[in-house]
């Protein structure tokens, strides 16, 4: 992830701004600046990807853009997502087996290397990546307060109509990307989900359907050691004491073996109901 939003990353004719020739050529000859392509340079401390993007001609896009961002997105990225702006020429990359993503789409930007708007980056990754993870992302900017109220309307207005319904269907208590997904994904079934609830003798739980029923959602580099597998289980005792169920599941069987969860949700909602 990159330190800032704003890569260390110019044309010649912005470090002409601030700088004179020789200068630049000091800076180079000494290893602080680097040629990303003709007129293009970097500084030492800039981000890999946002050099990969800049050499192609543009800047992070889509899912990598969301990542510098620090926003949850799902683990299927294929090499950099590059915004083009759509008045870019593209450059092509020395290394024969580049899998970049140009994305094509137009607006402005602050710099001529700096990444899009929030709002233009959830887009692409709809346009990109499809529903889910237009959605995870879409929360997870939402959690962060990076997506003001105006933002979100020009988002509403930008995109279709069931984006829009995805828009609208969205909330900013969901602590995690799986947390996201499982509620967008038990939707159609109608229950009561509520992220990040405070259970008395427990502490905050992932989900908690219809009142009763507590999701945890692992994540992948937690909850793995011994430590942390004694305080899951202490909690999940705990909440049984106050007459929660929780169903526990992972990153894993979330992300790849979705059928199977949400059968096991199913299973103990029915019989409950059945008692």
């Amino acid at each position: 992830m990159c330190e800032t939003s704003v890569p260390a990353i110019w044309t010649y004719a912005e470090l002409r701004a601030d700088r004179s020739r020789r200068q630049i050529e000091a800076e180079f000859a000494v290893g602080i600046l680097r040629r990303v392509r003709r007129g293009v340079y970097a500084g030492v401390d800039a981000c890999p990807d946002a050099v990969d993007a800049a050499a192609h001609g543009g800047s992070l896009a889509c899912e990598t853009a969301a990542r510098h961002l620090g926003l949850w997105v799902l683990d299927d990225v294929d090499g950099v997502h590059v915004w083009m702006r759509s008045d870019r020429h593209q450059y092509p990359h020395v290394e024969p087996d580049c899998d970049c993503t140009p994305h094509w789409d137009h607006a402005d930007s602050n710099s001529a290397f700096g990444p899009p708007a929030v709002e233009r980056v959830l887009l692409q990754i709809y346009g990109c990546r499809g529903e889910e993870s237009f959605f995870v992302a879409l929360e997870s900017a939402r959690r962060k307060g990076l997506l003001s109220g105006a933002a979100i309307r020009r988002l509403r207005r930008s995109i279709d109509r069931r984006g829009r319904d995805l828009v609208d269907f969205s909330r900013d208590d969901a602590d995690s990307g799986l947390e996201s997904l499982i509620r967008l994904r038990t939707r159609h079934q109608g229950w009561d989900v509520q992220c990040q609830v405070w259970i008395f003798g427990t502490g905050k739980v992932d989900l908690l359907i219809d009142g009763w029923l507590i999701i945890e959602a692992d994540g992948k580099a937690n909850h793995d050691d011994e430590g942390h597998r004694h305080k899951d289980l202490t909690r999940d005792a705990n909440s049984a004491m106050w007459g929660y169920t929780t169903l526990r599941f992972d990153y894993a069987m979330i992300i790849h073996d979705w059928e199977a969860v949400e059968r096991a949700i199913v299973a103990a909602l029915t019989s409950r109901a059945a008692v």
